[in-house]
């Protein structure tokens, strides 16, 4: 009776497991960013508004302060973004101050975490792009360890590189050609570069930043990368300029 009662459970266990079973199958991924902006104010809910109204003032007055501006919308996407080929020149831009002057900046695509809107730009609108504590840091690489990164770059389907560094790479991650200001990579030669501590601790699948030599972390807050945006968003405004950035083939994607 056991055995009996024991093998109508399973029966019915597996015809439930069966009739469960989707005929559904994943075919791919897709994924965007939504840019929250003034779109969204156009119905706003009068109950939601009167309770965060003793809130606005506070928080307005901290990331309201505006920048500077943007001549674009920007967002950053693989393999090349304008965002990105703005965030890897803006650290190769700050360098001097520091007594350095890398040949290369890198930024990850994964640590840009908001897009830009036309026109003004806040406080608040550049701590959503740049959101965590990274702070630059210097590297130098030899020709060898930089190819290495490259190729990471390329399997990773691209990530920020600063102006004059061209690429090509193939729709499956390879790396095809690497040139640097016009040149080939020597392999024996050593190359200056600049990025943030988090990469340099071999993290986001760029683990060869974490082979140089001559490594210079700088701790104090000032040098996280979001302060040092707003900084060059502010020499631009002083000048009466807007940021602008584009995409401009500094990797490419061949079949």
């Amino acid at each position: 009776m056991m055995n009996k009662r024991l093998l109508i459970y399973v029966c019915f266990g597996t015809f439930l497991l069966l009739s469960c079973r989707s005929h559904y199958q994943l075919s791919s991924i897709e994924r965007t960013r939504i840019i929250v902006d003034s779109r969204y104010d156009q119905n706003p809910d009068e109950v939601a508004t009167k309770f965060l109204a003793p809130y606005k003032h506070v928080n307005d007055s901290i990331m309201g302060p505006v920048m500077g501006r943007v001549a674009h919308s920007m967002a950053s996407s693989r393999p090349e973004s304008d965002l990105s080929n703005l965030l890897s020149d803006v650290l190769v831009w700050a360098s001097s101050k520091y007594g350095e002057q890398p040949v290369l900046g890198i930024q990850n695509m994964g640590g840009i975490r908001s897009a830009l809107v036309k026109g003004e730009v806040t406080y608040g609108n550049l701590l959503d792009v740049a959101p965590f504590e990274n702070k630059i840091a210097f590297t130098t690489l030899t020709g060898e360890t930089l190819l290495k990164l490259f190729r990471q770059i390329a399997n990773r389907g691209g990530e920020g590189v600063s102006r004059g560094c061209e690429l090509v790479i193939s729709k499956d991650g390879q790396l095809v050609s690497a040139r640097l200001h016009g040149k080939e990579i020597d392999p024996k030669a050593d190359y200056r570069v600049v990025t943030i501590d988090y990469l340099l601790g071999g993290n986001d699948g760029m683990s060869a930043l974490n082979e140089g030599h001559d490594v210079t972390l700088h701790q104090d807050s000032s040098c996280n990368t979001r302060f040092i945006l707003m900084d060059y968003f502010k020499e631009k405004a002083a000048k009466g300029e807007e940021v602008d950035a584009k995409v401009e083939g500094r990797i490419k994607v061949v079949e």
